[in-house]
């Protein structure tokens, strides 16, 4: 058990039987996947960083990469990214900064009222700070907006030791973060995270609540219901977190055909063909374009999927609100993310004392992307409110999921009786 210092509540290691079951199937996945990629190299032509076959997409995304002829046939090469892409490194979204924390450098942007309360945001997996860009703007008009390159990320160090990334060194490093930055039990901030970002920040909030006013999490359930709840549509699904428990081989697999996992990841910018959207690609694929940059960000999965969230408290205590997370939450998720499962942020309101649910509605994991404009009118309306009228939820002792649909949102919407009304009530339009 790992217990932090700072919090209401612990974090436990799940059972050795659980753990002894993951590293088994990694074994197996892993070589599944040794076995396919050894097939597709038997019979398409390779990537000189070792990538597998192509497609029609691929072709596209690498138009400008270099074709080179080796014994008669010819080979495109991918192509050599040693310069960031203008959007990584322009001011337009804030003043970019950093800062040593436990011995760890930490890259972030900042933007807005330097005297404002601090609005922390934390990207997902494979990602980095960038990918807020829609909502730096906007929400530094009300907050000074921190976007951080989380560590293993972007222009942040990058240590390979697996251990660097156990949950009790995370959070604590970015509570000192805040602490730095002038957050503390009087002066809170706002968190904001999406997918892995936002399984930290479940973290931090239940760990040190007390710098923590209100948490947004964008397309992550609690981490207790997260891994159980993983679709099997999901790209980065339960057999993926397998095969990340390996060396070496995710790291490999990732970079291959000039890094295609990110055109998978972020398919909503290269359907769309704007300009703007394929710097952003570039801008990924810059971030992830060496084995380094991989090996931090992979080594999450090696350590978070391995942890649970228990309250401090007695188990046998009557009030069972108490054991409850205190700072209220705002649980964000795309009408068509395949990734996760509504049930599981359903299931996650069981550990959240006031919780509000939102749907976007023609979003998929990106909702923060994808309708940027609902998202930014979502957010400021939630954190930027002088008064806020929240319901607080009472004791249930029914179990359905009907039942605690009525009790996570906020006082403003009414529900029907039907999961199916409660749901399209629930719909940002």
């Amino acid at each position: 058990m790992a217990v932090l210092v700072g919090g209401q509540d612990n974090v436990v290691s799940i059972s050795a039987a659980k753990s002894l079951k993951m590293l088994t199937l990694s074994v197996v996945w892993g070589s599944w996947i040794v076995v396919k990629n050894a097939a597709a190299r038997a019979f398409s032509p390779l990537w000189s960083d070792g990538g597998g076959h192509g497609n029609n997409e691929d072709a596209a995304a690498n138009e400008n990469a270099a074709v080179i002829n080796v014994r008669g046939k010819a080979i495109r090469r991918a192509p050599i990214r040693d310069r960031p892409p203008p959007c990584l490194s322009t001011t337009v979204y804030g003043t970019h900064s950093y800062v040593k924390v436990k011995g760890v450098k930490l890259h972030y942007v900042e933007c807005g009222d330097p005297n404002g309360s601090i609005v922390l945001l934390l990207h997902g997996f494979p990602s980095c700070w960038i990918s807020w860009h829609h909502q730096i703007p906007t929400l530094s008009k009300h907050f000074r907006v921190i976007a951080v390159d989380l560590k293993g990320f972007g222009d942040s160090d990058k240590p390979s030791a697996r251990k660097s990334y156990r949950v009790e060194n995370l959070v604590n490093e970015l509570a000192v973060f805040l602490s730095l930055l002038g957050v503390d039990g009087r002066n809170k901030c706002h968190v904001i995270g999406h997918d892995l970002g936002a399984l930290l920040g479940w973290y931090l909030v239940h760990l040190w609540p007390r710098f923590v006013s209100k948490f947004v999490a964008i397309s992550c359930p609690h981490p207790n219901v997260h891994w159980e709840y993983l679709p099997s549509s999901s790209f980065f699904n339960k057999n993926w977190i397998y095969f990340s428990q390996l060396p070496y081989l995710p790291e490999m697999d990732a970079l291959q055909s000039d890094l295609k996992i990110i055109n998978q990841c972020y398919q909503h910018l290269s359907k769309n063909k704007k300009s703007d959207d394929s710097s952003y690609i570039d801008a990924y694929k810059y971030t992830f374009s060496r084995t380094v940059d991989w090996t931090g960000a992979i080594n999450y999965f090696r350590n978070l999927p391995f942890y649970r969230i228990e309250p401090r408290s007695n188990n046998d205590s009557l009030n069972k609100e108490e054991d409850m997370l205190q700072v209220p939450c705002l649980l964000i998720i795309g009408s068509k993310d395949v990734s996760v499962k509504i049930e599981s942020f359903i299931k996650s309101t069981e550990f959240i004392k006031t919780s509000t649910l939102r749907i976007i509605d023609d979003a998929s994991h990106f909702p923060h992307q994808e309708q940027p404009e609902v998202v930014n009118d979502l957010l400021t309306s939630y954190l930027v409110r002088v008064k806020v009228v929240q319901k607080v939820l009472r004791q249930q002792t029914c179990c359905d999921i009907v039942g605690r649909m009525k009790d996570i949102v906020s006082s403003t919407v009414q529900y029907g009786n039907t999961l199916k009304d409660s749901m399209q009530r629930n719909i940002s339009q």
